[in-house]
């Protein structure tokens, strides 16, 4: 409440837009302009009007300015050399609205590292003043004189003021004047009304730490979401982005992918509506060379991240530690007195604080270790302190040090206590999969490609701990090929990391050179050297591994060997809840389809053929019958679900036995993918109309009936699976 001393009104224009829209557009300020106001007398006792020099984009034409601290200190010194002392509480300042020193003066203050004086801090808002003063009628006109008309509950403007209460505008020489000369007519209007200035507003500068629980109510109309933050942002870094606006306690929640990094999103939570529309005003502002996006959010959003279901947690957080630690990749038998030996051992020690009570370890809902810590400390100064041992070893092991947040601190526990297989950034609510259903690859966290290009590559055999970072270093120069968000993990129905990624070139070209050059080459991850399977391969092919080998609708069904007639179209793909039954009942079809066929085209016909008796009794040769069944898988087979090792060579029939044979023999290595998994009609009559007709005739009595009874594909096979002949068979067995 101000009943004496001074007010001034404060004027700010920037070099971009102005009223309602002033620092939406974060340009710099360009001109500052002050009034004081003596407010016992209800005279004006000192006027300031200063140009700033902007300095990221340097103007000719403001040259003659001075840079903004230069020109906060003299305004300082001009307010003493009135003898009037700036840091009393009966010293404030007023604005038109909330946007000059909100939106303008402090954020520019902050990304400059300017300390302005507390004085910034504490300030009126003309605007309401004025709507409180002739609303409310704290003092009530003479019974003689009428009602004056109720003000607009939101003036637009300051000429609407003017207008309301007969104040001619300013009519002076100085255009950049006329704003603040008007204010301080208006403010000299209502200190002769008898009115006072009773509604200070604050500029909270210190973001304070508090804890959020599930059960909280939360006002949905106060948060937003920030998105593209740099991955090593804290909760500090992101209050000084939204510096000018309150933050409520502990308003700032990280948020983290489901590996349990930070996803560059992070939820905010203001004190009123007010400053919510104020922090959507900053979309697409910057933080150093990044621009953030901004975007409203909802209370439920808010909670599912910063919300705690934990006693444990609550204890933690609440023995008032100013700084919070994250420690990732610990052994997982490190107990709290090697944590405390890691931060007070070698140069520049710090405690922790309450010791062990100060460590707390993130475990899994059996009690096993996840290899990540918190720890306490009390002192902002320690901070630095405790991250200059980023990358230190306990033991073998290198220690990755991060700030942390207590809204990290409540997600991380709340995540290892559950069992989820979304890939949200937020917990999820999904159910776990039924036991007995095979697992299912999860979809990448971007939606991948599709298409018969071969413009990706797949990689197998990662180490599990592997992360994008470390396949970047792995391509070398082939990363610069990738394209944006081209990296997709693979992440099995757990959450588990699978071993396998798929990455987006940007051409076939750079897939192939990729494939050819990084193909089993070596990536070190930490003391450990694991060769990688690089293999080039197109949007379709990422398809149908990342839905457990169902081939997407519009792919086409290759069959082979041979040119065979097209099967009839796949049923409709079942319902998800079922599609790992699915795939598993469909991957068993397959394989006892595959002995179908090949017991219709391996050579059981070839023994028939005239041998010298020598031959038929003869011990195993060379030529043996045996080598002539391909034993591995092709490369082009390295989609498929059964994932064994190509084949090392194709199989080439003996000189001496090519005459013999009128069967076409089928080379693996130069054929498509046999099976679609996804087409789970009979083949077997569609094979055999396409076997050739030039067959010996010499066939055993019994051999047609025991093909013709074979059972359809169409259900699960029965005990007449043992009709099949065995393999392999021997030619001079056969006439014994």
């Amino acid at each position: 409440m101000i009943n004496g001393g001074w007010v001034c009104a404060l004027h700010v224009r920037t070099a971009g837009l102005g009223g309602a829209a002033l620092g939406s557009d974060e340009e710099e300020i360009v001109y500052l302009a002050y009034v004081v106001i003596d407010v016992p007398t209800n005279q004006i006792i000192g006027e300031r009007e200063y140009a700033v020099r902007p300095t990221r984009r340097p103007s000719e034409e403001l040259q003659t300015g001075q840079p903004l601290e230069v020109i906060v200190q003299q305004f300082d010194d001009f307010v003493r050399s009135l003898q009037v002392d700036p840091h009393s509480p009966l010293f404030r300042l007023v604005t038109d609205g909330q946007p000059p020193l909100r939106q303008c003066l402090h954020p520019e203050a902050c990304s400059k590292e300017l300390v302005l004086p507390a004085y910034y801090a504490r300030f009126h808002d003309l605007r309401k003043e004025y709507v409180r003063a002739y609303t409310l009628r704290a003092v009530a006109p003479p019974r003689t004189q009428a009602p004056p008309p109720p003000p607009p509950d939101h003036p637009s403007s300051l000429l609407d003021m003017l207008n309301y209460l007969g104040i001619p505008p300013y009519s002076g020489e100085n255009f950049y004047a006329a704003e603040v000369n008007d204010m301080a007519s208006i403010i000299q209007r209502i200190i002769s009304d008898g009115f006072r200035l009773e509604l200070p507003e604050v500029v909270d500068l210190v973001l304070e730490t508090g804890i959020c629980s599930k059960d909280d109510e939360i006002d949905g109309n106060c948060i937003v979401r920030a998105r593209g933050l740099p991955w090593q942002s804290s909760d500090q870094d992101i209050a000084k982005f939204f510096r000018g606006l309150n933050v409520a306690k502990g308003g700032v929640a990280l948020c983290l992918s489901p590996q349990g990094r930070r996803n560059g999103e992070a939820l905010v939570r203001f004190v009123s509506q007010e400053h919510r529309d104020m922090a959507l005003k900053r979309h697409k502002h910057h933080i150093g060379p990044r621009y953030i996006e901004v975007y409203r959010a909802s209370g439920e959003d808010f909670l599912s991240v910063a919300g705690g279901a934990t006693c444990e947690a609550a204890a933690f957080l609440s023995r008032g530690a100013r700084v919070i630690v994250r420690m990732r990749g610990l052994p997982y038998d490190a107990t709290a007195q090697q944590v405390l030996d890691f931060f007070t051992s070698g140069e520049d020690p710090v405690q922790v604080l309450d010791g062990t009570e100060g460590v707390l370890f993130v475990r899994r809902a059996d009690g096993r270790a996840t290899g990540d810590a918190f720890v306490l400390f009390a002192k902002e100064e320690d901070s630095p302190k405790a991250l200059s041992r980023h990358r230190k070893l306990i033991g073998s092991r290198y220690i990755e040090l991060f700030r942390s947040t207590i809204a990290e601190v409540q997600q991380v526990l709340n995540r290892s206590l559950e069992s989820r297989t979304s890939q949200t950034s937020t917990p999820s609510t999904a159910p776990a999969p039924a036991e007995g259903l095979l697992p299912v690859a999860l979809v990448p966290q971007h939606v991948i490609t599709s298409g018969t290009a071969k413009d990706c590559v797949r990689l197998r055999g990662l180490p599990y701990e592997a992360q994008v970072e470390h396949i970047l270093t792995f391509l070398e120069e082939f990363a610069k090929n990738i394209v944006v968000q081209g990296v997709h993990m693979v992440f099995n129905a757990q959450g588990h990391p699978s071993g396998e990624a798929f990455i987006q070139m940007d051409s076939e070209a750079s897939a192939f050179l990729c494939a050819q050059q990084k193909h089993h080459r070596y990536m070190t991850f930490g003391k450990k050297q694991r060769y990688i399977e690089v293999f080039q391969c197109s949007g379709d092919d990422m398809n149908m591994v990342l839905t457990g080998g169902v081939t997407p609708a519009t792919s086409p069904k290759v069959l082979s060997p041979g040119t065979l007639v097209s099967p009839p179209a796949a049923p409709a793909p079942p319902a998800p809840r079922l599609l790992a039954h699915h795939i598993a009942q469909q991957t068993l079809l397959a394989r006892q389809h595959e002995n179908l066929l090949l017991a219709s085209l391996r050579p059981p016909l070839v023994p028939l053929l005239h041998y010298p008796p020598a031959l038929r009794h003869a011990p195993p040769s060379p030529y043996s019958f045996q080598q002539m069944l391909p034993t591995k898988r092709t490369y082009d087979r390295a989609f498929s679900p059964a994932d064994q090792s190509p084949a090392k060579r194709p199989y080439a029939l003996p000189q001496h036995l090519a005459p013999a044979l009128s069967l076409p023999v089928y080379s693996y290595g130069a054929s498509s993918p046999i099976f679609s998994y996804s087409n789970t009609s009979p083949m077997l009559p569609t094979y055999a109309s396409a076997l050739p007709t030039a067959i010996p005739t010499a066939l055993p009595a019994d051999y047609g009936a025991a093909l013709s009874a074979l059972p359809s594909m169409g259900s699960p096979y029965p005990a007449a699976l043992s009709m099949l002949p065995t393999y392999p068979i021997l030619p001079w067995r056969l006439n014994n």
